[in-house]
Formats: structure tokens, sequence, C-alpha cells
């Protein structure tokens, strides 16, 4: 059967992944589970205090913490910590409708990228169901600015286009930038195995706070003032953007629909990302919710005016 254009998909099976949590090095389970159209991503924290369990849609309104990670919580204590890489895989798969359970405190972290998800959803597959997917179109521009760096939502004709720059002092980072527009080819292919990264010099800070008790070798890129100390090296030159890509995604998921419009972004971070969709939210002109038509607003892999991924470096 021929798919339609911009319908709406979910798992065509469950699919379970397990592992540790990078800050809380607690043990967790996640099971993705296939869910109804116009459903969304949901994600149901079991195992809480008195075998309680909640559910937390995975919406901006959700988010009760953006240091270091993106949380999801809500009134009743409940939360699920560093949902980022996961909602940047589905987000990235196109993938409007899920139910995810998950047994701990925080999404497990995997080798520090969102490989694993992918992979588990790439095995199980996707279906498409009967419903038109809505997207979020920006409308005009909006900007936020925070400690020298700055993001910005601008309307685009169609599809997801990212266009992400980081500045590090280390000269193992440097100035980095990087523009995709965002499809799942792309993001299988350019982003989704880009690790997160960390300074050694903050490690004993962290863990005094509480922070990246379960971070390693096997899950970060570790840098020691101008030296990479992972002994595999980088998977990609500028892993480190790409990753900051990957965070991007996972935060913007967050607005409940695909976004259409460009996200450009200079020295981001998840706060960065969390106001930059707070502005947008603020301002009803700025954005619409539009249905998908015969003419798609997100292009087939490869189609649009800039390539799958164009590299563009800073001054050194």
């Amino acid at each position: 059967m021929k798919a339609k254009v911009g319908y709406q998909t979910t798992l065509r099976e469950r699919a379970a992944v397990s592992g540790l949590g990078v800050h809380s090095a607690v043990p967790a389970q996640i099971v993705l589970q296939p869910a109804d159209a116009d459903s969304g991503i949901v994600f149901l924290r079991t195992g809480l205090p008195g075998g309680r369990e909640r559910l937390l849609e995975a919406r901006r309104s959700n988010v009760t913490h953006t240091s270091l990670c993106t949380v999801l919580g809500d009134a009743s204590g409940a939360s699920i910590g560093t949902v980022e890489h996961l909602l940047a895989a589905l987000c990235g798969l196109q993938i409007d409708n899920a139910l995810i359970e998950i047994d701990g405190p925080e999404t497990p972290i995997m080798d520090g990228s969102a490989a694993a998800f992918v992979d588990a959803i790439d095995q199980v597959g996707v279906v498409q169901q009967s419903r038109a997917r809505r997207y979020l179109k920006i409308m005009k521009p909006v900007r936020v600015e925070r400690d020298g760096g700055y993001a910005e939502l601008l309307p685009a004709d169609q599809g997801f286009r990212l266009d992400v720059e980081i500045d590090f002092t280390s000269r193992a980072i440097g100035r980095q930038r990087r523009v995709f527009n965002v499809d799942p080819g792309t993001f299988r292919r350019e982003i989704a195995r880009a690790r997160t990264f960390g300074f050694v010099s903050d490690v004993q800070k962290l863990w005094q706070a509480g922070f990246a008790l379960g971070s390693s070798l096997e899950n970060s890129v570790a840098i020691d003032g101008d030296e990479i100390l992972n002994p595999e090296g980088l998977r990609y030159a500028d892993e480190f953007v790409r990753h900051k890509a990957l965070d991007a995604i996972g935060d913007l998921s967050l607005a409940g629909a695909p976004i259409v419009g460009l996200y450009r972004t200079y020295r981001p971070g998840h706060k960065l990302n969390a106001m930059a969709l707070g502005a947008l939210f603020k301002d009803r002109s700025a954005y619409a919710f539009v249905e998908a038509s015969a003419k798609p607003l997100f292009p087939a892999p490869g189609v649009g005016r800039l390539p799958a991924a164009v590299a563009a470096y800073g001054p050194e």
C-alpha cells in the first residue's frame, strides 16, 4: 500500500530498552508501546512509592528542570529525568504516538546518544495511522538570549531545519556549526549517534551536587583540558555540535507537534531550548497549528533547499 502523505505514526510492536541513568546511576527499563492516533507521546512512570503510577505527557508544561538535562514531572512528585535523547529519537523518526513505560527516575543514558533507541524502534517497525498529522508552523520570528547565547525560531516554507553553533575555549571542541534538514534518514546518519560530553574539571562539582553519578567513558565523551580521553576517539569530527542538535530536537519535541520552521541557536542548552518554546507560546501570533495536506509540510528525505547536512566551522 502506498504511504499517505502527512499521516500519524506509531510503533508496530512494543520494544524494551534498559540501562543506568547518567545522573542518578539508578537502573531503569523503558518499554515503548504503540498508542492510538492523537494520543501523542506519554510516559507512564511506574515504581513510585506505594506502588503508585503516574502518566506524564511529553509537553513543555510538564518540564520541571533544565539543569544538565530535561526533566518532566508533576505536582505529585513523580518525575522522569534525561528524557531528551529518547524524545529526539521519536521526533527524528517522525513517530507521533507512543506510550513509554519507565520504572525508574531517569531514562537510561545507554551510550550517551540516541542510537540504542533508534535501533529498538527500527527492530519493531513503525505503522501509519488513519489520522492526519498536525504541525506547529512558525509564523514570525521569536528570539531569546541567555548567558551570551541565543535561540530563535523562524518561519520556513516546509520541514524542520536546525542551525546549531557551539563555542568552547577548549581546543578539543572550539567553535563548530552544523545545519540540518531534519528527516528520518538524516537523523539516523548524521545525528543519532552523537554522544553527550563533559569536562573532567566539572565532574567533582557535579558529584557533590548529586549529578553525573553514572557517567563514564562508556556513555560520555570526556574532555580534560584540550584532550579527549575516550580511547576510541570521536564518532564524527564535530560530534559535539551534532549532540547539541540531538538535544535540541528532543527538547523542541515538547512543543507537542512537529515544527515547521527553522531553529537557529548559538551556545544552546536545555534551558535555552525551553526558553525558546516558552517565548513562542507566549505570542499567539507567532505560531499556528496546521494539519497535513496533500502537499507535505515535511519534505521527504533528501528534499529541500539545503543538503541534508552542511558543515560550517567558525574561525579557530
